[in-house]
């Protein structure tokens, strides 16, 4: 384990820039997860990360010595906690950061079963939100346009809790390409639709379409779809946020399919 004890340090530079900055990420090809439970996601889905800093409070938490433990062969640097105060963008944090190589899927493939396609997404809330839905839906691409939050930025992975790691995530994608050559059907959401989601046939290929959180989907992509649909709501509010939205559609699929199983 090597020691880092001054903000000097190139190693520390290179830590501290890769936290800050979308661009040095992009370049590198790497990311930063913040924590204990990200670390062991990584581990579980992916493996091996390329090192990892933790903190001197850090080194006395089980849960991160555990983790320690089977990373073996890992370069790992350990920092005081001002030092590392300096690196972790959470409150509290656990006293680890690891460092890995983003996956990264080369290109969209033809045959999926189901995927959503987020257009000019920008809160990395939301985009968390999606992410951590759509793990837990079973539905396993997610397609980002050009305009959308990056999906590796900390804020996400943090919103995400690890679901990053259960799906493969096409960042940089031209929607309206992938809508074309999209082999199902494809469902956007508009508040006056006639036909809600509750009534529609989500079974089989199909792929979800959400857009900006204020400007919503752009008049192309809504174009493409081959359904529109409403979420029927009983109060005053007109409409709902996008997370919330992807949420409700997600997993009336789930509730569909799970139906038509135990036929």
């Amino acid at each position: 384990m090597k020691q880092i004890t001054s903000a000097a340090n190139p190693h520390y530079q290179a830590l501290r820039k890769l936290v800050q900055s979308s661009q040095e990420r992009r370049k590198t090809g790497l990311s930063v997860l913040d924590g204990v439970h990200l670390a062991a996601a990584y581990r579980e889905h992916v493996g091996l990360p390329s090192r990892i800093a933790v903190s001197r409070s850090g080194l006395g938490n089980p849960e991160v010595q555990t983790l320690l433990d089977g990373m073996k062969g890992v370069e790992i640097f350990a920092l005081g906690d001002a030092l590392f105060g300096g690196l972790s963008s959470v409150v509290t944090p656990t006293g680890i950061l690891t460092v890995v190589e983003t996956p990264c899927p080369k290109s969209v493939p033809r045959d999926m079963d189901v995927c959503v396609l987020l257009e000019d997404l920008q809160d990395p809330g939301n985009l968390g939100s999606i992410l951590r839905s759509c793990a837990a839906a079973g539905v396993r691409h997610v397609l980002l346009s050009k305009g959308s939050v990056q999906a590796w930025s900390p804020r996400v992975l943090r919103a995400a809790m690890g679901a990053h790691f259960m799906l493969s995530i096409y960042e940089q994608t031209d929607l309206r390409a992938a809508a074309r050559d999209f082999p199902g059907r494809l469902f956007a959401t508009r508040p006056l639709a006639p036909q809600t989601v509750f009534d529609t046939d989500l079974t089989g290929k199909l792929g979800f379409l959400f857009g900006n959180e204020g400007a919503g989907l752009s008049a192309a992509l809504l174009a493409a779809a081959d359904f529109l649909v409403s979420i029927p709501m009983s109060g005053k509010s007109e409409s709902l946020n996008v997370a919330a939205a992807a949420a409700v559609c997600l997993f009336e699929r789930v509730r569909q399919l799970t139906a038509l199983s135990h036929r």
